[in-house]
Parts: C-alpha cells; sequence; structure tokens
C-alpha cells in the first residue's frame, strides 16, 4: 500500500459525471502498422519499469487518509491496450472525432487508471497510439517521462519477469494504515514547513503583490468561454515550428513561452471575434499557466509536482509584436514576485487537511473558476530527438488535458523533435468551433514571423 499525495488525490476528488479528469495525447507513427498482438507484448515488456500501470486506487473507510495505490490482483494487460481503426484512408478530422469520443469516456476506477488504443486505418500508411492517464497519476511532465519508456525500443526485447501482485488490503487494513498515516503525516508535513518557512514567507508576499497586480481583471466572468460544461468533448489541434518560434524571440525578444502565449492570444482574439463577442482594447483572456516544479533528480518521479501562475492575454490588442511586448512584461514580472514558489509551498502545506475537507475544497476552487479564469494553458516538454515505437518513428504527437469546472476550453503544448504540437479540449455542446482556435495559433505565429523578418539584422 503506498498513499496518495494531497496533490495527486485533489484530481480524483474534482472528477464528476461531466469531468473526467484524465491526461493523453494523440501520438502518430510512420507506417506500416505494426500487429496488435506485437504491440501487447511490447507493452507487456515494459510494464515492469512503471509499476504504477499494475496498480489501482482503494479508498481509505471514513475518509481517514487520502485513496491508497495497491496492486491489482486481477491486472489484465488486453484491457487496457485496445484496438480500433477508422475508416481508411482516415484522415486527420476523423482521428480527432474518435479521439473526442475515447477522452469524453471515463477511466474504470476499479481498474488502473489508464488506456491505450491502437488506431489503424490513416492514410499513407500511418497509425496511432490514442493514450489515456488519469492526472492523478502523473502530471505532464512526468508523462513525458512514461511515453520515454513505453514508446521507446529499449529493454523491450527480454522476457519481462511474472507479476507477483502483493494481496489485495482488506477495508479493515486501509483503515489502520490511514490512520497511521494521518497521525505521522502531520508530523513530517510540520519538519517540511520550518525547513521551508522563509521560502513560505517571501514567496508568500510576492504572490500577495502579483495578485494585487491582477486584482483588476479578476472580475466575474461574462466570456462565451466559461459557463456549464456537458459531458462530451470536442478536441482540435495545431502545429507549428520550434525553429520559427525561436526566431521571433531572437528578434522581437522575450522567451519561447512568452512567444507561445502570444500565439494563443491571437487563436483565442480569433475565436472570440467569430462568435461576435466584444472586443476592445483592454480585454483579456485569464489563463492558469502551470508551472512543473519538478526537481531535476525527480525525473522518473511519477506523480504531481506542479504550480501555476495567472497570465492575462491581451486578445485586445491588435498588433502581435505588441502582444508579446505585454506578455513579456507581465511574465517578467509573474516570476520576480516569486507567485509560483509561493504555490509550491502552498500546496505542500495542504496535506495539513484532512482528506474530506480536501475534496470539498477542491471542488469549492474548480467551481469558482469562473471567477478569475476563463481557460488554461500548459505547455510541456517533450524529447527533441526522434522516438520510436516497434522500430516505427514517431511523427507527431498532440496532448489532451481536460476541461475543469466552468472552463470550457483548454490548451495544451507539447514539444517534440523541432515542433511544438498543440491539443485543444473544448465542450462539445458550448465550445464546437475550437477549429478556429487552433487555426489563429498557426496563424498567429505567420503573423510574428512576418514582423520579426522585417526588422533590420
Amino acid at each position: 500500500m503506498e498513499p496518495m499525495s494531497a496533490q495527486d488525490a485533489m484530481f480524483l476528488h474534482v472528477e464528476n459525471d461531466v469531468t473526467p479528469m484524465h491526461i493523453g495525447g494523440m501520438s502518430i507513427f510512420a507506417g506500416p502498422p505494426p500487429g496488435f498482438d506485437e504491440l501487447l507484448e511490447m507493452v507487456r515488456g515494459k510494464l515492469p519499469r512503471v509499476p504504477r500501470y499494475r496498480q489501482k486506487v482503494r479508498f481509505v473507510p471514513l475518509g481517514m487518509s487520502e485513496p491508497m495505490w495497491v496492486d491489482d490482483p486481477y491486472f489484465d494487460l488486453a484491457y487496457h491496450l485496445r484496438h480500433s481503426a477508422v475508416p481508411a484512408p482516415g484522415s486527420e478530422a476523423q482521428l480527432r472525432t474518435m479521439a473526442a469520443r475515447v477522452f469524453s469516456q471515463h477511466l474504470d476506477r476499479a481498474r488502473p487508471l489508464w488506456e491505450i488504443w491502437m488506431v489503424e486505418g490513416l492514410k499513407d500508411e500511418r497509425w496511432a497510439l490514442l493514450s489515456k492517464v488519469h492526472h492523478c497519476m502523473v502530471d505532464g511532465v512526468a508523462a513525458t517521462d512514461l511515453m520515454s519508456v513505453m514508446f521507446s525500443d529499449e529493454d523491450g526485447s527480454s522476457p519481462p519477469p511474472a507479476w507477483d501482485p502483493r494481496a489485495e488490503p482488506s477495508d479493515l487494513e486501509l483503515l489502520v494504515r490511514g490512520a497511521s498515516h494521518r497521525v505521522l503525516h502531520p508530523a513530517e508535513q510540520a519538519r517540511a514547513a520550518m525547513r521551508t518557512r522563509p521560502d513560505l514567507v517571501r514567496g508568500t508576499l510576492g504572490a500577495l503583490r502579483a495578485m494585487a497586480a491582477a486584482a483588476p481583471g479578476l472580475r466575474p466572468s461574462r466570456s462565451s468561454l466559461t459557463g456549464a460544461i456537458g459531458p462530451h468533448r470536442v478536441w482540435s489541434w495545431a502545429r507549428v515550428g520550434l525553429g520559427e518560434v525561436k526566431q521571433v524571440r531572437a528578434s522581437l525578444g522575450g522567451t519561447i513561452n512568452d512567444v507561445v502565449l502570444t500565439i494563443v492570444a491571437a487563436g483565442f482574439r480569433d475565436l472570440l471575434t467569430e462568435r461576435g463577442d466584444e472586443i476592445g482594447a483592454q480585454r483579456v483572456v485569464r489563463t492558469m499557466v502551470p508551472v512543473s516544479v519538478r526537481l531535476p533528480g525527480e525525473r522518473g518521479v511519477y506523480n504531481n509536482r506542479v504550480s501555476a501562475v495567472v497570465a492575462r492575454l491581451p486578445v485586445g490588442t491588435d498588433d502581435p509584436a505588441a502582444r508579446l511586448g505585454e506578455i513579456r512584461e507581465q511574465m517578467d514580472g509573474i516570476k520576480s514576485s516569486r507567485q509560483a514558489v509561493a504555490g509550491e509551498v502552498l500546496t505542500q502545506l495542504s496535506g495539513f487537511a484532512p482528506p474530506l475537507l480536501l475534496a470539498l475544497g477542491s471542488r469549492v476552487v474548480t467551481r469558482s473558476a469562473r471567477f478569475n479564469l476563463d481557460t488554461a494553458t500548459t505547455n510541456v516538454p517533450g524529447p527533441q530527438q526522434p522516438v520510436h515505437a516497434l522500430g516505427r518513428r514517431l511523427e507527431a504527437s498532440y496532448p489532451y488535458v481536460p476541461i475543469v469546472g466552468t472552463i470550457r476550453i483548454v490548451v495544451a503544448i507539447f514539444s517534440y523533435d523541432g515542433t511544438l504540437y498543440f491539443g485543444v479540449t473544448g465542450d462539445r455542446d458550448h465550445a464546437p468551433d475550437i477549429e478556429t482556435l487552433s487555426r489563429g495559433i498557426e496563424a498567429g505565429l505567420t503573423a510574428l514571423t512576418r514582423q520579426a523578418a522585417a526588422i533590420p539584422a
């Protein structure tokens, strides 16, 4: 048995009938596709390196502790690895439609919380792997490490050791372990709090200054981007060259992330314009930007180590270069305020909260998102060299993240082998038009590139 962290448990607690909380993506490979049995054996050979993939969640009676990870004695790989196809010659639009249906479905909580779908029928002899893994298992950065494990040709040839699961605990054993964990856990948290007290004070003060600066923009949202959501999803994607992004950064200033946020702002500007929303000069789209606080030595540790900052995308600014300048100035201010550091320290301290209160608090935060957020934008670095599965090269990898609460559209970015891949998730009932946002992202970089090229060398 292994207790789940407070932050990981939050992603279970916020899940409801209309909010499945898994992340994932679509990885498209050069063909011809392998045999499904061949893929099954490859994945079986990698499972010893990711033990969480053969564990399931058990809730502790009476909420005495966070949920526990336990070995699944009935683990069946064939249940988690699925086989499907689109009508040949399948287009990317058909692939996205199929993926949106799969992403709309909840993972089975009685089993390990992941699925991989092999999809055939794509034109040009390509094939794809659609992956789903619950957010309580990994954050975006850890999921990148998992992809490297599952979709590489290393250590997959020798037979895996026999799976010998530990006996599943009874409810009484869970209760005893949960109670002991609750007794011992605050002491460790107190020691961590004492070690990090200077960072807590400095970081919290910085965060308060950042929040005060942002206060004029944190008013209740009246945007079409927020409101009630339904159970069904629509998914779109875009891609841009990382080299072009770097050229813009070199000519116009800022960081790669500043440029990425600028072209996302261009996409939202196009979307809101097409919808007929009012876009004045001061109009912004408020986005949560997750920030990884995983330490260098923590690669391969499959848990959630993220904080977040709030950025305002200046969609009311017409000139692309001026929009980049505003975002650059804003993000520089956020960095100097140490807002992300404060967020991480407070996340650590959330371990003090009884799990039942944490569950309620998580839901309250999610339902209150409409008061200060319009969307979320997450940027995850991936491998910058080709990745292979069964000798087939990974050509493209589009990420998927869930919409939560009253946020109807979210954007995820994954960098791989010199390209930035954007995955845009929307609520089918209220955001069926997210293709406009995807096209606007690509057009936004084109506009910035044009302005960068006009600057004398």
